[in-house]
């Protein structure tokens, strides 16, 4: 019989069994649903007693993306601290001399704290039953969704168990993931939206389709490899057009990406680790 990683089994135990966690778990379902009622209301105060086809797409879109910004929120203050709060007390120096590789020491913290995200994830599933109920919305686009969660998760998890295993101090630590993560989501679109901009105003005769070139193929790129406008391509909903194809869809390059550079991030962090 395998042996559990006890590292792991602290953690997992340590996150999910203390006081905080059901007042967590609340407070992000109460967010989220506060956003959707209040929308519902919104719109039945517009117009009562009249059902709109469309509502329920929005609703899913605003939805979509409000889960989106708190993940950004959530998952970096919850793994910046895994690494540099062990140093802080102390503790660092004898969980290395156990027989645990830095490998797995790093793994076992990404997952205990990765594990809290998706169970907040997996308790907005009765939030996404409203949309259903409304109709308009495909049960492969929530799938979708679902998916492009936890390939955000895993990403910004690995930049905060960098940052965690790179700096010494939790605060650093901290802020240093939050403005990564903020530069992944707001900078790459800023910068698809500000070289599109540019280009056109330098072509008289603009037009979307034919763009093609270098800069078309940066701006196609920073798309699929930016939150909101994989996120937005999912739901059905279209980003700047360029005339550049990859091959692949957005959502693919985006995984792609992700997957990638979050192991490359985590296989750095074990080596910070052994360092040490």
């Amino acid at each position: 019989m395998t042996e559990i990683n006890p590292v792991l089994l602290k953690e997992l135990r340590q996150r999910f069994r203390t006081d905080k966690t059901p007042w967590l778990l609340s407070l992000y379902l109460l967010v989220i649903g506060f956003f959707v009622l209040g929308f519902m209301y919104l719109n039945w105060r517009q117009l009562p007693g009249i059902f709109q086809p469309n509502s329920s797409h929005v609703l899913f879109v605003m939805l979509c993306i409000t889960q989106l910004v708190l993940l950004g929120f959530v998952v970096p203050g919850l793994t910046a601290s895994v690494i540099s709060g062990e140093r802080e007390r102390q503790t660092l120096n004898v969980l290395l001399t156990t027989r645990l590789t830095t490998r797995q020491i790093i793994w076992s913290k990404l997952v205990s704290s990765c594990a809290f995200v998706v169970l907040l994830i997996l308790a907005t599933l009765p939030l996404y039953s409203i949309v259903f109920m409304s109709g308009g919305i495909a049960p492969g686009q929530v799938l979708g969704v679902f998916g492009f969660y936890l390939v955000t998760v895993f990403l910004f998890g690995s930049i905060g168990v960098t940052c965690s295993s790179f700096f010494k101090k939790t605060s650093v630590s901290t802020v240093t993931a939050y403005g990564l993560a903020f530069a992944f989501s707001a900078g790459t679109g800023f910068l698809a939206a500000f070289l599109y901009e540019t280009s056109r105003a330098n072509h008289v005769n603009w037009n979307p389709a034919a763009w093609t070139g270098f800069t078309a193929g940066v701006v196609e790129f920073l798309q699929h490899i930016n939150p909101v406008f994989v996120l937005m391509e999912i739901m059905g909903e279209k980003g700047i057009l360029t005339g550049v194809n990859f091959g692949l869809p957005g959502w693919g390059i985006y995984s792609i990406v992700c997957l990638a550079a979050g192991i490359l991030l985590l296989r750095w962090s074990a080596r910070l680790l052994r360092a040490k």
